[in-house]
């Protein structure tokens, strides 16, 4: 009788742990993107969380309160012609009863009286009245003015939670890199609560402030989750993408999230060393680092470093070598992973690495010159003197936390540094040149310069092991 009891007990036990999968549905069949496409991709990435029963309709225009009687989620990969009075009507009810909406990203252009765009943004010159409600439901809409909605040309753009306390945000990293386009001027209703938002750099023809990526709304007894990102799969297939759509899908349809939060990536760090003398204490920077992936390449110019294609193995390449020989190839290995996305820490001699290749200081922002050239004279350097550093921008996440400090180092003077960077640490030592950190000048990579770093007794100094372990960070968009 015991047995028993125990077992119908676990058996009772294990049925509540296992929650019921939530009965999705996604409105789909019409869009200005590819929708055959990324209909399909939203349904893998729902149905691979384990949370998800998905199914899609792709005829929405028929819908009645029956069809959505069954389901505890909508969501809406749509961007097309309205769905007539019966439809909306349902949609509304469903949602003000209790049930949950996700809208991604063309969604929110749908149904606000705009021009409506045939597949592959095809023009139709046709119109329709705006279906008020929906703005109210999804919380941002496109609108034609006084000021547009749009977007700038795609890129590469960092998102950063605004509010890490919500349900969907919850153990989610700060910022994640999304290759998209970026919505702006978007007509946000004071109902909308905004999870997560990214800069609109002018460069890429944006507004030069933070926009709206990710938000909520409270509509009736319902739940909105909206996401303006999720162009084409590329942009759907990112790691922020999917942790944000499962856990906000989740969110919409039960009112909290139940799925633990993805473990973050290691950051995958290429280390580059040759040319220059140095401790192998040095490897202890890197060494029991949980964050961290590393592989050790001996020299830039060889197979082992610039040798090949880094792009999408590499997160970030550390670069602590003197080297002066690169190939055309090698040039072009190391630009195309700063195009895309890759980051790069710089550390003390490799100042003066590619003497002649311009391309390199100005990706640096600063050069150490081995010898006089024209009027500027060679650069000199002073070994074991005490350095007092000061702190230029404590807001910076590589600096962010580090109070001024002194550390026994090596200095360097007589070098250039780009007028246009963006300098981090400071010393007022008679013989070194005055920035000892900065940020690259070059606005879409993320490239840090640390001329500290020369011996062991730097490697141990708490402030450059946290300089360091940040600067990887920062350089990985972490």
């Amino acid at each position: 009788m015991f047995r028993l009891l125990c077992l119908t007990a676990c058996l009772a036990g294990t049925a509540a742990a296992e929650s019921p999968k939530i009965q999705a549905l996604i409105f789909s069949g019409r869009n200005n993107h590819e929708w055959r496409l990324t209909t399909a991709h939203l349904r893998n990435l729902l149905s691979a969380t384990g949370r998800f029963e998905v199914r899609v309709d792709e005829a929405p225009a028929g819908c009645t309160a029956t069809t959505l009687a069954g389901f505890d989620l909508l969501v809406l990969d749509y961007n097309g012609p309205r769905w007539g009075p019966g439809c909306e009507q349902a949609v509304e009810t469903f949602v003000r009863g209790g049930k949950g909406l996700v809208v991604i990203h063309a969604a929110s252009y749908a149904f606000g009286g705009l021009e409506i765009l045939g597949e592959g943004h095809v023009r139709t010159g046709q119109r329709e009245p705006a279906w008020a409600e929906y703005a109210r439901m999804v919380g941002g809409s496109w609108v034609e003015g006084p000021a547009k909605t749009g977007h700038g040309r795609r890129h590469l753009f960092q998102v950063r939670t605004v509010d890490q306390d919500h349900p969907i945000m919850q153990g989610l990293p700060a910022g994640s890199d999304q290759n998209d386009e970026l919505y702006h001027r978007l007509a946000m209703r004071p109902e909308a609560h905004v999870l997560a938002v990214a800069f609109d750099a002018t460069e890429i023809e944006g507004t030069g402030k933070d926009e709206p990526i990710l938000w909520t709304v409270e509509y009736g007894r319902g739940r909105v989750f909206h996401t303006t990102l999720g162009h084409d799969v590329e942009a759907m297939s990112s790691p922020g993408f999917g942790a944000t759509l499962g856990r906000g899908a989740e969110w919409a349809a039960t009112g909290r999230v139940e799925t633990p939060p993805p473990p973050e990536r290691k950051i995958s760090v290429l280390l580059v060393t040759g040319g220059h003398d140095y401790e192998s204490s040095f490897y202890t920077l890197f060494q029991n680092q949980p964050d961290l992936r590393w592989d050790h390449g001996l020299d830039r110019a060889s197979a082992e470093a610039f040798g090949r294609d880094m792009a999408g193995k590499y997160d970030v390449l550390v670069l602590y070598d003197l080297a002066q020989n690169i190939t055309e190839e090698e040039k072009r290995n190391l630009m195309a992973f700063v195009a895309s996305g890759g980051g790069i820490v710089a550390l003390h001699h490799t100042l003066g690495s590619f003497q002649g290749w311009e391309g390199y200081q100005e990706l640096i922002g600063g050069k150490y010159f081995l010898k006089a050239e024209g009027d500027h004279p060679a650069s000199t350097f002073q070994h074991d003197v005490w350095i007092n550093v000061q702190v230029a921008d404590p807001e910076h996440p590589v600096t962010r936390g580090i109070t001024p400090f002194r550390i026994y180092d090596e200095v360097y003077n007589k070098f250039w540094v780009s007028p246009k960077a963006k300098v981090l640490l400071t010393t007022h030592h008679p013989n070194s040149g005055r920035a000892i950190a900065w940020i690259s000048p070059q606005e879409k990579a993320r490239v840090v310069y640390i001329q500290l770093g020369h011996s062991g007794q730097a490697y141990s100094h708490p402030s450059f092991q946290q300089l360091l372990r940040q600067a990887i960070r920062w350089a990985a968009r972490r």
